[in-house]
Order: structure tokens, then sequence, then C-alpha cells
């Protein structure tokens, strides 16, 4: 596998973390850097470390993980997405001023949007190919396309910002929608 390729694997699977990052900057208002930085960080991160386990876990779990890991990401997703919509619905008004940023929430996100790289490690087991600059240029691609749906996203959150957390969860339901789907017809 070339490094052309491993560059268009890296970039279909940030689509989603694209997606996400999109959500939060939109839910973000002010682009606050650090918060950035985390978020793509996260994204990248995991991008990067899911195909290695994939990769580690090999022949022995190929099937079982490919036959849910869609299932997995739609949960996921749809479960963030509907209490995000469901907060930015709420009349209450939150006297906390991160905007819904939270490591844990992160977490989840990164893991949601990374099961596909898992699958992907598994089939780089299967290929000839070199795992640690595969692993680097996914990571590193999902990064840089994360901070720019951030940037964008926080572009646009700031004239609509009523709307930010209702836009950030319907995304979140599509994406996870959009899935299962591709995966259950496609």
């Amino acid at each position: 596998m070339n490094i052309i390729e491993v560059v268009m694997i890296g970039v279909g699977l940030s689509m989603d973390a694209f997606a996400v990052s999109i959500g939060k900057g939109l839910n973000m208002g002010k682009i606050r850097k650090n918060e950035m930085f985390w978020i793509a960080l996260f994204f990248g991160g995991f991008q990067a470390l899911m195909p290695v386990a994939g990769y580690l876990a090999g022949k022995q779990f190929a099937g079982k993980i490919m036959q849910i890991d869609h299932w997995i990401a739609f949960f996921l997703l749809v479960m963030i997405g509907f209490n995000m919509v469901k907060e930015g619905i709420s009349d209450d008004e939150e006297e906390t001023q991160d905007c819904g940023f939270s490591f844990r929430e992160l977490f989840i996100l990164a893991v949601a949007t990374s099961i596909d790289a898992l699958a992907v490690g598994v089939t780089f087991s299967f290929l000839s190919v070199n795992l640690l600059e595969a692993v680097t240029v996914i990571g590193s691609v999902t990064f840089a396309i994360s901070l720019a749906g951030v940037a964008i996203g926080s572009r646009f959150g700031d004239k609509l910002k009523e709307k930010a957390e209702i836009m950030g969860g319907l995304i979140l339901i599509i994406l996870g929608c959009k899935i299962l789907i591709q995966h259950l017809f496609f």
C-alpha cells in the first residue's frame, strides 16, 4: 500500500470526526484554542490508535468486530446527539461557560467516530502495510481535518448560538444513522 492510498484512507476515515468537529465548533461559539487542540487531538489520536488495536486483533476477532461496529457507532452517536438536542431545547439555562466541553464526551465521540478505523486496522493485518507510517498519516490527517472542522463550526456558531447545540446533536444523529445505513445496505 503506497502513501497516497494511506492518505486517502486517512481522509475517508476522518470524515466522521470532521462532521462531529463541526458540531463541537458550533457549540463553542468563539474559538478556544486549547479546546480546539484537545478536540483535534482526541479525534486524531483515536483514529491513529484504533487501527493499531484492529491490527493486533487481526484474524481472531475480525468477523465479530465488523459485524457490530456500525451498531456501536450508531448507538453512541445517536445517544449523544439526542442528549445534545434535549439540552438545546430545554429552557434551563446552564451556568457553565464551557459550552459542553468535557473530556468524557470527547472520549465517547472519539471512540464512536473511530470504530471504522478499528476495522481498517484489522484489514491492515492481512495486507502489506507499514503500520507506523499508516497510523501516523491517519492520525495527522484526522487531527488537521478536525481542527478545520472546529474552526468552521465555530465561525457559524457565533451566528447561530441559540440553535448550535440542537444542530450539533442533529449532526451526530444523522452521522450515526448514515453509518448504520451504509453498513446495513451498502
